[in-house]
């Protein structure tokens, strides 16, 4: 790594001093109020991880490109266009390809974030002078939310004997407790995006996609409608979050119980994971990874465990019990063995959706909790703190390698 060049303390702080808001069609509409995840754009950390990334620019494209479209079907052409730009834009630069546009490791999965963020700003304040409705302007939100992900384009070739691999990951979150806070799940997203892995088997192709951390999204449909597509042909899956300090963990049982955690627009849900057909929706579901051989294998410095625990309320009982070897018959879920979060939420409804598609024996899939990111010794200050530093992009570093690893060890082992 002795490329990336880490900059700190003064340098960071010219930078900032440097910086000028960008032109904004907000500024001049008055419209909607940005959201609460939006409005931390605002803050120092956000403005100088878009200014040391380069992609401080792609608002400003966006503003201009937006501000020219006179009707809603250009209008909606700009979005889509645009989002689809930003998302290849952060996978070619975490790739190595094209320009750095800054001194900011191309591993780091902020700058897509932020970027994200200051264009559905945009969209959520801008008022044509050809009128917007408010289910339009939900569908152009929608639409950059969709191509700014890589929702829109897990597709792979039809080349007999290649392997399809799906991977998932998230946004970073826990901003107010740190705004400088990385996800190496989605740093892992950008990382893998379109890659080949060579198996015992030979090659598998990768393919991510990244989602948010916001409750409703996940209520509206926003993995089933992303994944629905592709698990009836691919040969392994894995959702990918930031779980515990210093481990892997290839988590075994997932819950269907919300437990009410803010998330990044600082809303609480505590119920039901809500799906279609509640009906016939199971309080536990299973993983299908080939997880012992996940946690026998060498896949890089931290260690990784078969997480079996959870926490239910057991058959006729009033009170949660933590189940250190998995649910008991009957039991009511409170957590999965990856919490009540999100991360628990996006393995639930993933493996789900495998079961409900008849694909239970035939399909390995489930969840991998990462390591958290840490930031260096002595960078642990958020009010004070870098916003990178060499120790913050070594261990990101790692942590996408040995997902990689993780991957290559499932696909040999029943992908």
């Amino acid at each position: 790594m002795a490329h990336i060049r880490v900059l700190l303390g003064t340098l960071g702080l010219a930078l900032l001093a440097g910086l000028t808001a960008p032109p904004s069609l907000a500024a001049e509409s008055g419209g909607a109020a940005p959201t609460a995840e939006e409005q931390r754009l605002d803050r120092a950390a956000p403005r100088e991880i878009l200014a040391r990334s380069g992609f401080d620019t792609a608002a400003p494209r966006f503003v201009r490109e937006l501000g020219s479209a006179r009707s809603y079907a250009r209008a909606r052409h700009v979005v889509e266009r645009e989002g689809a730009r930003l998302w290849r834009r952060a996978v070619d630069r975490a790739q190595g390809r094209g320009p750095a546009g800054g001194d900011l490791s191309r591993d780091d999965d902020r700058a897509l974030y932020w970027a994200r963020l200051a264009m559905t700003r945009e969209v959520r304040a801008w008022e044509p002078s050809f009128g917007l409705s408010e289910a339009q302007r939900t569908a152009l939100l929608a639409a950059l939310e969709w191509t700014s992900r890589g929702q829109d384009t897990i597709r792979y070739p039809h080349a007999r004997g290649v392997k399809r691999i799906l991977v998932t990951g998230f946004d970073p979150f826990t901003l107010d407790r740190d705004v400088r806070i990385s996800n190496p799940s989605g740093a892992t997203a950008l990382a893998l995006d379109g890659t080949v892995i060579e198996t015992a088997d030979g090659p598998a192709r990768v393919e991510t996609a990244l989602f948010p951390v916001r409750w409703q999204d996940f209520a509206d449909g926003t993995v089933e409608r992303t994944l629905r597509p592709h698990l009836p042909r691919v040969d392994l899956f894995t959702t990918v979050s930031q779980g515990r300090v210093g481990r892997f963990d290839v988590e075994r049982t997932n819950g269907a119980w919300r437990g009410g955690f803010p998330d990044n627009e600082n809303v609480s849900r505590t119920e039901t994971v809500p799906v279609a057909d509640p009906a016939t929706q199971p309080q536990w579901t299973s993983t299908t990874l080939p997880y012992a051989q996940i946690v026998a294998a060498d896949t890089g410095r931290f260690p990784v465990y078969d997480n079996t625990s959870v926490t239910e309320i057991p058959a006729g009982g009033t009170e949660p019990v933590v189940r250190p070897g998995g649910p008991t018959a009957g039991s009511t879920a409170r957590a999965g063995g990856g919490g009540n979060y999100l991360s628990n939420e996006i393995a639930y409804r993933a493996t789900l959706l495998r079961d409900r598609l008849g694909r239970t024996s035939s399909l390995p899939g489930g969840h991998v909790h990462t390591p958290v990111l840490q930031f260096g010794t002595g960078n642990t200050d958020p009010a004070t703190g870098a916003v990178t530093d060499a120790e913050f992009v070594r261990n990101r570093l790692d942590i996408i390698a040995q997902v990689r690893s993780i991957l290559t060890v499932a696909a040999d082992n029943g992908g």
